[in-house]
């Protein structure tokens, strides 16, 4: 599992690409959290990271592009991503100079960053291959056949002259004729399923049991999604495998099975083929061996139910949940997705994420654990065991996002919590204040407290500090002698540089020309 830093000033942003990454490569990264620059370059120093995303302007000594010029000069092996909410060319060239390997811009377009992260994988297979070129051992062929054919199945601009290139430089010449690609995936959360290096030994057992010379000159290899390929030219593989799983209850793995290919530059339109297949194992509640035949003239050309979607977005904390349920129903009809081809499929799960799910947490925030649970689950159409698991899954977030939003509602109808959110702003406007204090003191999720703060006042929690503190410099300006950068302190700036910024964009002037205007 690769380590993965995330480094930025804001709480939510740090939260926000933690869930969205984990939701997007389940299990894949081990996730970190730093809140500025020192703090990120002590863990990298101590506990590694193989991918680092960072702000570039942070509080403290050391923002993102000082933390990626220490990184360069301390030599230390990591792939770095910049965000930032600066469009400037001069942060860009400074990456560039880094080696950072790819530059982002705020608000993270969910795409792109997943793409970002995409590329940084592939350059670290190839590295971690190049780097252990060197070790000569069949252990090491294995090692070094399933990183290289993973480069291939992942690599989306791959050339079929590189793809031959590779498979001699793996011994994969024996493929140069026809050969299937056969994908078998463990049936997610069963107690009794293998993983990983055991999956693939039972597999290649079941095998030698139906008769040695069936393994002969096959290829396994496990994918980054932790399915297990098999490249063989013997059709008697993936026959033994279907019938092994006609007959054996406890064999929990779906299998989905290529079109004969020829030419080793095909393994990749072949392995595309057997993970396409093997995707329609997601429609069937019990393990299932599809073949690409069987399932490449689906329907691909079809309407996504948006219609639908948004009614069941608008139904959200009303008292319609008969309602709600039936809309599902007709969004995920199987008879429906039965007849298209998977990407039907997908493209619901998406457009639920994108206009039901992500909207509405990103409005009212994270109302509890179990509910996290449930959107991080269902982020991911494939984190489910299957689509009655995913429907079940859905129709529960649902309701509890329902039930939320009505409480929400009640809250919002009465804004006592405002006004004491106000009250306390107004006493405590000197303080270290920001937002994540007023909303704790009120008791309230501080995405929600975001929105209904600036519905209730008609502007951000930022301009109206700065407006409350600005009228109270005002005020000592004029009634007070004492300095400026003492009146700055008074009202809650401890950089004198700030203040002057902060009061010349509220009033137009500075702080000694509304002084003396005043005075005159």
């Amino acid at each position: 599992m690769r380590k993965l830093l995330i480094v930025d000033d804001e709480y939510n942003i740090r939260r926000g690409l933690k869930v969205m990454i984990e939701r997007q490569y389940p299990q894949r990264f081990e996730i970190n959290l730093a809140s500025e620059g020192e703090e990120a370059l002590e863990w990298i120093l101590h506990v590694g990271a193989d991918i680092v995303i960072t702000d570039i302007r942070m509080p403290g000594t050391m923002d993102g592009i000082s933390l990626i010029n220490k990184l360069s000069e301390l030599d230390v092996k990591t792939k770095v991503i910049i965000l930032s909410g600066y469009d400037e060319f001069n942060y860009a060239k400074e990456a560039i100079k880094n080696h950072v390997q790819e530059y982002l811009l705020k608000p993270i377009v969910r795409d792109e960053l997943f793409k970002a992260i995409n590329r940084i994988e592939l350059e670290l297979i190839r590295n971690e291959d190049i780097s252990t070129k060197l070790e000569v051992s069949s252990q090491y062929m294995l090692q070094l056949r399933a990183s290289q054919l993973n480069y291939i199945m992942m690599n989306p601009n791959i050339t079929a002259e590189e793809i031959t290139t590779i498979a001699n430089q793996i011994e994969l010449q024996a493929y140069d004729q026809a050969f299937h690609i056969g994908l078998l995936k463990p049936m997610i959360n069963d107690q009794r399923s293998l993983e990983g290096e055991r999956f693939l030994a039972h597999i290649v057992l079941v095998l030698k049991d139906a008769s040695p010379d069936i393994t002969t000159n096959n290829v396994f290899f496990l994918d980054m999604n932790g399915n297990l390929a098999i490249i063989s030219e013997n059709a008697q593989v993936f026959q033994y495998l279907e019938e092994y799983m006609e007959h054996k209850d406890f064999f929990n793995y779906s299998i989905g099975l290529s079109e004969w290919c020829s030419g080793v530059d095909h393994i990749k339109v072949c392995y595309l083929q057997s993970q396409l297949a093997l995707k329609y194992s997601f429609l069937h509640v019990k393990p299932i061996f599809i073949r690409f035949d069987d399932i490449k003239n689906k329907e691909v050309l079809f309407d996504l139910p948006i219609e639908q979607i948004l009614k069941l977005n608008n139904i959200l904390g009303t008292d319609r949940e008969n309602e709600m349920k039936e809309l599902l129903l007709d969004v995920l009809d199987i008879k429906k997705i039965s007849r298209y081809d998977i990407s039907y499929l997908e493209g619901i799960a998406q457009k639920l994420n994108e206009l039901i799910f992500d909207k509405t947490f990103n409005m009212y925030g994270e109302e509890s654990i179990e509910i996290l649970r449930i959107y991080k689950k269902v982020g991911n159409l494939y984190n489910c065991r299957n689509l009655q698991d995913y429907y079940h899954n859905v129709e529960s977030l649902l309701v509890r996002l329902s039930d939320y939003i009505k409480s929400i509602k009640s809250i919002h109808i009465d804004h006592k919590e405002m006004k004491r959110a106000v009250l306390f702003m107004h006493e405590n406007y000197y303080k270290d204040l920001d937002m994540a204090v007023v909303s704790n003191h009120v008791s309230l999720n501080y995405s929600y407290f975001s929105q209904s703060f600036k519905d209730y006042t008609g502007i951000s929690f930022v301009t109206y500090l700065k407006r409350i503190r600005i009228n109270m410099a005002k005020e000592l300006l004029v009634n007070t002698t004492n300095k400026v950068f003492e009146i700055g302190e008074k009202v809650g700036y401890t950089n004198p540089k700030q203040f002057n910024r902060t009061f010349k964009e509220i009033e137009g002037i500075t702080p000694i020309e509304y002084r003396h205007r005043m005075w005159e």
